[in-house]
């Protein structure tokens, strides 16, 4: 775990190990501390793959341009896993890398994000919108004080305008919302069982398949007390 202040932002593993406990679907993937690790795990879990570097410093991973899309080829995956761990230590040298991520690249899918925060009149307060950029520069969102209910889940899914998106907007294709509800009530379940522990939790993105394919978290940061 690393400090910030008084809270502890944890780290990928542990933030995993949490989230498989409640059954929240996670991409696969594993963390590599070198290029020959990239190689084995990109094996193992198959090609395409997505590199991202993984500190606790940096956040923003497009902007530190530590992220890299579609890997296809092992010879690409060591050219690319170098220039990630170098454009990290370009963007901030002082950051603390874990290592870099080597995870299986979802094809298809909505962005949105869950989310949990801590608000001093209610407690913990769950978060629900379209995810990646769309949460910064849009601001639709839905909130609800949990534990939640499977109605509840649903109304925060169509209280934001991006609803239309998930339905299938001009004939694109249903996305998965059983599996959005899924995630709401397990991470419902999971901000009452930590509420004492979990100060912050962002999973953005989560990538929704088309109807029934299924939801995986993508990218994970807990902060605990």
């Amino acid at each position: 775990m690393k400090a910030l202040g008084d809270s502890k932002i944890l780290s990928y593993k542990e933030s995993v190990n949490i989230l498989s406990r409640y059954g929240i679907p996670i991409a696969k993937g594993d963390i590599a501390t070198s290029p020959e690790e990239a190689v084995e795990i990109a094996n193992r879990i198959g090609y395409p793959v997505v590199l991202k570097v993984i500190s606790p410093q940096i956040i923003h991973k497009t902007d530190a341009n530590v992220l890299k899309l579609g890997v296809k080829t092992e010879s690409d995956l060591v050219n690319c896993y170098h220039e990630i761990i170098d454009n990290a230590e370009r963007y901030n040298p002082r950051a603390q890398i874990e290592g870099v991520l080597v995870q299986e690249m979802i094809q298809e899918g909505v962005e949105v994000i869950v989310g949990i925060f801590r608000d001093q009149q209610f407690g913990p307060v769950i978060l629900f919108g379209l995810g990646g950029i769309f949460v910064e520069v849009l601001k639709d969102i839905s909130l609800r004080v949990p534990p939640i209910t499977r109605y509840d889940a649903e109304e925060m899914i169509k209280e934001i305008k991006g609803y239309r998106i998930l339905e299938g907007f001009r004939g694109k294709t249903r996305s998965d919302i059983e599996a959005v509800i899924d995630v709401l009530l397990k991470v419902s379940r999971l901000s009452v069982d930590l509420k004492d522990i979990v100060l912050e939790m962002d999973l953005n993105p989560i990538i929704v398949g088309p109807k029934d394919r299924g939801a995986k978290v993508v990218d994970a940061r807990l902060i605990t007390l």
